[in-house]
């Protein structure tokens, strides 16, 4: 397998030894047009699309790639120090490519999450409210590399670099591993051998107050066929090795067609004035 940080390496060496005059760079990944195009000419990276390639065809092919939106049913838990701290949470899931979703939790659906782009909210009985800062960092962190988002778009985007990691076990299942690079952001998946589909995802960030990197993670499991669509039931998302949340998927489906009212909301209370105020003294 090959180490994320010489995957790297050999995209800055394939940057310094471009000839000619100083290439255009691709602003979305930060090497230039020329080093990504070498690097995604090699053997090692054409092996790293084809493995990528048989996962889409068994998520659906075309299907999957044109999905619009989608409405799930299920039970969420949450977890801490590695251990289920509740009985579950029963909730609906709608959501619409690219960057829109709303999550309605509990038997009475009284506490509702909304995301459209880079906005999230909050609402329940007291009204709506921005989403907690910390809640909404690590939503958009996490819809940035989201499976759907890695595949339909990172994929595609000719900024991204390919690595074919190599052969790898994850969730005790031999898997292909690949890593798709945009400047400095990676992401790996791994891919089952026997079926093609994705086993595992994962990628780091480093935290802006202590500068430690930090592993996410997450598991897919239960495949099951839906609209023609090969969809995992089970996901299991875990932060440093510590499992966080595991959703059990009940009921899907697909290209349903939602009215834009699921997705507005206007912000009628503010949680958080006093906190502001204070760090504006």
């Amino acid at each position: 397998m090959i180490p994320r940080c010489t995957c790297i390496l050999l995209a800055l060496t394939l940057l310094a030894t471009a000839q000619g005059a100083p290439p255009a760079q691709n602003p979305a990944s930060g090497l230039s047009n020329s080093a990504t195009a070498q690097i995604n000419q090699s053997a090692n990276a054409q092996k790293a699309r084809a493995v990528l390639e048989q996962a889409i065809q068994a998520l659906g092919g075309p299907a999957y790639l044109s999905v619009k939106d989608f409405e799930q049913e299920g039970r969420s838990y949450a977890y801490s120090h590695g251990e289920p701290s509740s009985m579950g949470t029963l909730f609906w899931r709608y959501w619409q490519w690219p960057d829109r979703e709303r999550i309605e939790f509990t038997k009475q659906r009284d506490v509702v999450v909304i995301h459209v782009g880079d906005k999230g909210y909050e609402i329940t009985y007291k009204g709506t409210a921005e989403e907690e800062p910390s809640a909404h960092t690590d939503y958009l962190r996490r819809q940035k590399h989201s499976l759907d988002l890695v595949l339909r778009k990172w994929f595609s985007d000719p900024s991204t670099a390919f690595f074919y990691d190599g052969p790898a076990v994850a969730e005790q299942k031999p898997t292909d591993s690949v890593t798709l690079m945009q400047g400095d952001d990676a992401v790996t998946l791994f891919i089952d051998s026997h079926t093609h589909l994705p086993i595992k995802k994962t990628f780091q960030w480093r935290d802006p107050t202590d500068r430690q990197k930090n592993d996410e993670a997450e598991v897919y499991d239960g495949y099951r066929l839906e609209q023609g669509l090969m969809t995992p039931h089970s996901i299991i998302r875990s932060h440093n090795g510590d499992i966080v949340n595991q959703r059990f998927i009940t009921s899907v489906k697909y290209n349903v067609g939602f009215p834009e009212s699921m997705f507005q909301a206007t912000v009628t209370y503010d949680p958080y004035k006093f906190e502001r105020k204070k760090d504006k003294q």
